[in-house]
């Protein structure tokens, strides 16, 4: 029986793969409409170390979620769920294909799966986890988590603070395991047919060199007055999901005098190499996903015709 729903493609890969340039390609060849699947992407005045397409760029291919948001206002995966299926329902009524391009994976996940009824954020837990995470590390939240709530535990990488700190707040607010939350909620159906496809180099060699030479072109391009300028701000501090990105925490903290530059670099791509081998372990987990090797000489093409195959 053929799949009368509308199609939508996800344009999937680690930081630094080269998604932009191809969204943009699809724009161009194939009339998609664009959609970011960024959680930094929507915050204004974070343009450089966001990697947020340049003007010229939007210009030429305009991206829906995109500095939609202050960045001392916290932006959910369920705020993006629904603005993401808001655009995807104009898109696809004007007789076009959404084309939802990023790495945020969370967004991905729970544009399609849906978001369980958890409780909201709770600034009181949210600190006393935080100031935990400071004094005794990340892995020892992770142990807590992996004891009070084990599958939890499990999906859980333990290098991943923003989800560990959310499931532990989540079971300290409500007294249940974040599991348990989710399984029972009702998965919903999903209005479109999916092609996924996650552009990436197949050698961890390169996609490393390629996050070095673009963190080193951030700084380059000012990104320590970027974070400056954020700084200034009374309302803007660490503890906001916006300057907790990559790159952000890492420039706050040397411009609070607690490394020099050298080290900055340093953290700065560790930092990003720690986020691509989690958005990679997502991917690896993805039903159905057509992998294209971004360093092959047609790998736009390759992706080109996936799209086509599908129906765009």
């Amino acid at each position: 029986m053929s799949d009368s729903r509308p199609l939508a493609v996800f344009l999937m890969g680690p930081t630094a793969a080269g998604k932009t340039d191809a969204a943009i390609a699809l724009h161009e060849r194939l009339g998609c409409e664009l959609i970011s699947v960024d959680s930094a992407m929507v915050y204004r005045g974070m343009d450089i170390g966001s990697a947020k397409p340049s003007a010229l760029e939007l210009k030429r291919a305009p991206h829906r979620l995109i500095n939609i948001r202050d960045p001392g206002s916290p932006y959910s995966a369920a705020d993006f769920r629904q603005d993401a299926l808001c655009e995807m329902r104009q898109i696809s009524a004007a007789g076009k294909v959404p084309l939802l391009v990023g790495g945020t994976m969370l967004y991905f996940k729970q544009l399609v799966d849906g978001v369980a009824n958890l409780p909201a954020a709770s600034p009181a837990i949210r600190t006393h986890l935080e100031r935990r995470c400071r004094e005794e590390g990340l892995l020892a939240l992770h142990r807590t988590l992996a004891e009070i709530d084990p599958e939890a535990g499990q999906r859980i990488h333990p290098n991943d603070p923003q989800r560990t700190m959310r499931a532990l707040e989540v079971y300290y607010a409500s007294g249940r395991p974040m599991s348990e939350l989710w399984a029972e909620q009702e998965a919903p159906s999903f209005s479109w047919r999916v092609v996924s496809i996650a552009l990436a180099p197949e050698s961890r060699r390169v996609l490393h060199q390629r996050i070095a030479q673009r963190f080193a072109l951030m700084l380059e391009e000012g990104l320590i007055d970027e974070v400056a300028a954020l700084k200034q701000r009374d309302d803007l501090h660490l503890g906001l999901p916006a300057m907790k990105s990559v790159g952000y925490r890492q420039v706050w903290e040397y411009l609070d005098g607690d490394m020099d530059r050298a080290a900055l670099f340093e953290r700065g791509v560790i930092a990003t190499r720690q986020l691509a081998k989690r958005q990679l372990t997502w991917l690896r987990r993805w039903k159905e996903l057509h992998w294209v090797d971004s360093q092959q000489a047609h790998a736009l093409d390759n992706v080109l015709k996936l799209v086509r195959e599908s129906g765009a």
